[in-house]
Order: C-alpha cells, then sequence, then structure tokens
C-alpha cells in the first residue's frame, strides 16, 4: 500500500471514524453517506468527510451507485479488499508469508501438513489472545456472545465475515474477503487447507469441537467462501 502505518492509524485515532469503519466492515451491504449520517446522528457532510478520509487512506473503497434513480448518484462504501497492517514500521508480510508457504510446500506431503497445522495454530493464538484481551468467560459465555467475538476476530483479520445461527448447533459462515488471495492464486488446494484449519482453530477455541465444511470457495469461482459449521 502506498499509506504508511502513520497515515493508517491517523485515519483510525478519531473515536467516530473508527466506529464508521467499523459500521462498514460489518455492514453485509455498501454503505452511503446518509447511512451512515442516520446511524451515527451527524450531519451528512460530516459523514462524508469521514468517508472520504477512510477511502483516502485505502481502509475502504467506493463506488457510484448506478441503480438509475434520479439526482446526484450517491457513493457506495464498503470494506476495502486490500488488507492493513497496522504494525509500525511497515512490514511486508504478505513477501513473508509467500515465502514461507513456498518453503513449506517445496518439502511435498511433509510441508503440505506442516502449513496446515500452522494454520490451525495461528487460529487457535489469535483466539486465544482476543479472549483474554476482552476477559470472555467462555464457559458460562452465550452462543451469541461467542458468535459476536468470533465475527470481531474475522473482522480483524480484514475477512468481511457473515455469521448465520441456523438450529442444532448449526452455522452458516460466510468469507467475502480472502487475507490469502494473491498466494491462493499460486498454491490455490493448499493455501486453502491452511487457511480453513486457520478458520477451525478460531472456532474451536470458542466453541468447542466443530467441522468445518468448505461449500464453495472464491478459487473455485464463487464471489465468497462459504461453509457449513456443525458442532459436537
Amino acid at each position: 500500500m502506498d499509506c504508511d502505518a502513520q497515515k493508517l492509524t491517523s485515519a483510525l485515532a478519531d473515536p467516530t471514524r473508527f466506529s464508521i469503519y467499523q459500521y462498514v466492515a460489518y455492514s453485509k451491504e455498501p454503505i452511503t453517506v446518509t447511512d451512515v449520517a442516520e446511524h451515527f446522528s451527524i450531519h451528512p457532510n460530516v459523514a462524508r468527510l469521514h468517508l472520504t478520509k477512510l477511502e483516502d487512506v485505502h481502509l475502504l473503497s467506493a463506488v457510484s451507485d448506478k441503480s438509475g434513480k434520479g439526482g446526484r448518484p450517491s457513493r457506495l462504501y464498503s470494506l476495502s479488499d486490500q488488507v492493513v497492517s497496522l504494525q509500525f514500521p511497515p512490514r511486508d508480510y504478505q513477501l513473508l508469508a509467500d515465502i514461507a508457504i513456498e518453503s513449506l510446500l517445496s518439502l511435498g506431503e511433509a510441508g503440505e501438513a506442516a502449513l496446515i497445522k500452522m494454520g490451525y495454530r495461528i487460529g487457535t493464538e489469535m483466539a486465544k489472545r482476543a479472549v483474554a484481551k476482552s476477559g470472555l468467560k467462555l464457559a458460562t459465555a452465550t452462543m451469541e456472545e461467542k458468535l459476536s467475538h468470533i465475527q470481531r476476530l474475522v473482522v480483524a483479520q480484514g475477512l468481511k465475515p457473515d455469521i448465520e445461527a441456523l438450529q442444532d448447533g448449526v452455522l452458516r459462515f460466510r468469507v467475502n474477503n480472502c487475507t490469502f488471495s494473491d498466494t491462493a492464486k499460486k498454491h490455490p488446494t493448499a493455501v486453502c487447507k491452511m487457511h480453513n484449519a486457520l478458520l477451525m482453530g478460531i472456532f474451536e477455541s470458542y466453541l468447542g469441537k466443530i467441522e468445518l465444511r468448505e461449500d464453495e470457495s472464491m478459487i473455485g469461482g464463487c464471489k465468497s467462501c462459504n461453509y457449513t459449521v456443525i458442532q459436537y
């Protein structure tokens, strides 16, 4: 990205702007200036300034509404496809990920198995840290609280998730963006297995033993990666 970490952290330092960023990130549909103004009870011009600032540093992307309605076209804002690292100084984690993945896969089946194991460990470690930081008591937390925490954790990874509880411990889980999209184009099968293991690590840390079934994937041409999560 062209923006450095200082610009990114500056853009999110304003509490209202950070809340707007989270609002857009959690939304299933693109957001307009009017949506933000009404949700946060602020003037549309103020909402537009916040959204423009977030777009300027590539945290959000925007397109013109081509619905054919009369008047001035609205801007539709959504979470940027670019995964942002707020580390300072900036580090090229994408390059590191590519090298690590390719190095493991050069070892054949053993390397792929190690990659999948690494994905699961990353997922569990991220979840453990998030639980410790939040103070959530897993033993007494409700399913709604657990799913809310899972969603926040996955949003923080830039994955644009959607979680829906069905019945009898079954969940529908959708990811609308992929952290490893560039690397997955080179090694689709292995990287998808690793990413699925990462997600499984997150879910099992909160829910216990599960089955994570991938129903559709972006690598396969779908607009999202769709999963069924079954609790045991």
